[in-house]
């Protein structure tokens, strides 16, 4: 990748970039992606073949999610970093990216009501903003995901699970993450705090717009002291109605937050764009991210469905900072090269994307050139 990030380089996604105290040689993010091959929630030797094969010198990865405590889960088989067992087990992953000059970020969760009893300790009722359930997953007919009545938390409760992303943010530091990337999208818990179709609670976590989102802000600002506002990042999606979790002002909630996340002065902000409204496919939206671009101050990556043409117009335009890629990147592990040569692009497998197998779908995506 001898062109790669190069000063003089014309594609813009491979420009470098000064992100806080981090310099990266080009625009190309490595999205968090689920992946289902953490046996037992602890991560597995063959991540460090997946990950450094997605690393560049001077790239950033955001890893998978990664639960904070044993009431995080919400799948099979996705990591946690709250125990002793699973520090030990991310070092030589860090360690893989790292060696090869990688940047890496630790994105860590707690999925809430998007669970069952079987993931929960004791066969509990998984915690969340609220106490309304959500319907089962149902493809061609068939249910494939049941989900457990949530229990809402109560007020006295819920420091101890802000407690829980500080210190899954202090075992991240110590596995060797460079940062951690605090996931309040995607109908998860924080997002269930944020979203008024969600939250209908009556306390101080409820009711206004500052209210709700006041649980994420603590989230966040727990984790700043521990950690330093350098080295954390926060992901939103306040467009998306994934797990049942919209809001009927969404642009409001997005900029209040872009402007209260300026006051806590933390390195970057990741957002997922309005036209992705659902997990799959892009939709067409007179929305926009560029008010939330301009209220804030740090670095701001953008993702939803975007390919080599439309990141390269991002960047150019000045619309983000950098853009986080998802499906393209776990088909195509050395997908900023491809850019770089405008190389055409391995086709994405749905039905692998979360199969247990620690190779297919996962690792054996061909480069483009074979001696990378």
């Amino acid at each position: 990748m001898s062109k790669q990030g190069g000063i003089g380089s014309t594609v813009p996604l491979l420009t470098p970039y000064k992100m806080g105290a981090f310099d990266l040689s080009h625009r190309v993010v490595l999205a968090p992606l689920t992946r289902t091959r953490s046996y037992g929630n602890v991560p597995q030797p063959h991540a460090i073949l997946y990950y450094q094969q997605r690393t560049t010198k001077g790239g950033l990865l955001i890893a998978e999610a990664t639960g904070v405590s044993d009431t995080a889960q919400g799948y099979k088989d996705t990591p946690g970093i709250w125990t002793k067992e699973q520090v030990e087990a991310w070092k030589p992953i860090v360690d893989g990216v790292h060696a090869k000059g990688g940047i890496f970020f630790c994105q860590i969760w707690h999925v809430g009501r998007v669970s069952n009893h079987t993931y929960q300790p004791n066969g509990q009722a998984p915690i969340s903003s609220t106490d309304k359930p959500l319907k089962p997953m149902v493809i061609d007919k068939h249910i494939v995901a049941d989900f457990a009545t949530p229990r809402p938390l109560e007020t006295d409760e819920i420091p101890m699970v802000i407690n829980d992303f500080r210190v899954a943010a202090r075992n991240a530091i110590e596995a060797g993450f460079d940062g951690v990337e605090i996931h309040g999208a995607h109908g998860y818990l924080i997002d269930q705090f944020f979203k008024d179709q969600v939250n209908g609670r009556t306390d101080k976590y409820g009711g206004s717009l500052e209210n709700r989102c006041r649980f994420g802000l603590e989230v966040v600002q727990a984790v700043v002291d521990e950690i330093g506002a350098g080295k954390v990042g926060m992901r939103l999606s306040p467009f998306a109605n994934y797990w049942e979790s919209s809001d009927s002002n969404p642009g409001a909630l997005g900029l209040y937050m872009a402007h209260a996340l300026n006051k806590i002065g933390i390195l970057y902000c990741h957002t997922v764009e309005p036209r992705m409204i659902t997990f799959v496919d892009k939709v067409e939206t007179p929305n926009s991210l560029r008010a939330m671009r301009d209220a804030f101050k740090g670095t701001f990556i953008v993702a939803g469905g975007y390919g080599r043409e439309d990141g390269n117009a991002a960047v150019s335009s000045g619309y983000a900072d950098l853009v986080a890629y998802g499906r393209l990147f776990l088909s195509n592990p050395d997908l900023p090269q491809r850019f770089e040569i405008d190389a055409p692009l391995n086709k994405y497998n749905r039905d692998t994307f979360y199969i247990s197998d620690p190779v297919v779908g996962y690792t054996d995506y061909p480069f483009h050139l074979s001696d990378v």
